[in-house]
């Protein structure tokens, strides 16, 4: 029986002999359903009309995307250290480039900033030999294919290795999280951060939302929670969830900014 995956979200689900009547995900005030409606794909058919893409970020990182863009069109992180290589988010197809990842040492370990990035992470374990996948417990109801190879974690960091961790922050989904990685940007720091700290096109600031398609904003107290979660971490790059998305440098000082900025359009202050 077929995986499906919605052409929307980009999520594979468990094995069934029909396509699910609709996606959760998409279903959910932070994503939304096309005007064309609920449509279904499988990792057989996308093979045929895409493919992923490596390009180098910095030295131990590594972007992978699908070309053309599917569904919202995120990239995900490779990330080679001495200590551990981990998959930084996911995607719903997998090709060739798993063969290039392999010839660079492979993964031990996947990690996904929040749902809409789950997509094919079932696959992706199963390709490197049923790694562990490492998902905030906050939103288990979101994982439409369970599997043993998910990690539900609790609290408010986990270390997946020396200088790699784990952090909630919450926002855009009660689990969302970060991972710092201490050796990044020269060895400045670096933030991951999917949608959860989502890098603008300006390059020069952040944001935060509960939806971005949707423009559903967060509160003031969700916004201080996030700068507080991240503050004793440092970084000097943040690396947001699409190509080319990356403050390149004082990204702490960017992300403290940010936050103010949105908290004064918000009227909420900008204390933080």
């Amino acid at each position: 029986m077929p995986n499906f995956i919605c052409t929307t979200c980009g999520t594979q689900y468990a094995e069934m002999e029909q396509a699910p009547p609709s996606c959760p995900i998409c279903q959910d005030e932070r994503q939304y359903v096309k005007k064309t409606g609920q449509q279904w794909t499988t990792l057989e058919k996308l093979r045929l009309t895409n493919r992923n893409s490596i390009k180098f970020k910095e030295p131990g990182l590594i972007g992978v995307g699908i070309e053309p863009q599917f569904a919202i069109g995120q990239r995900a992180l490779f990330l080679r250290t001495s200590k551990a290589n981990i998959l930084w988010d996911c995607l719903s197809l997998l090709d060739g480039a798993v063969v290039a990842i392999q010839a660079m040492g492979g993964i031990s370990a996947i990690a996904i900033s929040h749902p809409h990035y789950y997509s094919s992470m079932i696959e992706w374990s199963r390709a490197f030999g049923g790694v562990p996948i490492y998902l905030h417990a906050a939103d288990r109801q979101w994982v439409m294919r369970p599997d043993k190879a998910i990690v539900f974690w609790e609290g408010e960091t986990r270390t997946l290795a020396e200088g790699l961790t784990l952090i909630r922050c919450g926002g855009h989904f009660e689990g969302g999280t970060v991972l710092h990685w201490a050796d990044g940007a020269g060895g400045q720091g670096a933030l991951l951060t999917g949608d959860i700290i989502q890098v603008v096109p300006d390059r020069k600031h952040v944001s935060f939302m509960w939806s971005y398609p949707n423009y559903i904003p967060l509160s003031a107290s969700a916004i201080e929670r996030i700068v507080k979660a991240v503050e004793p971490y440092p970084f000097d790059r943040v690396y947001g969830a699409f190509w080319d998305m990356v403050i390149e440098a004082d990204g702490k000082a960017v992300v403290k900014r940010s936050a103010e900025r949105y908290l004064r359009a918000i009227g909420g202050g900008g204390q933080t």
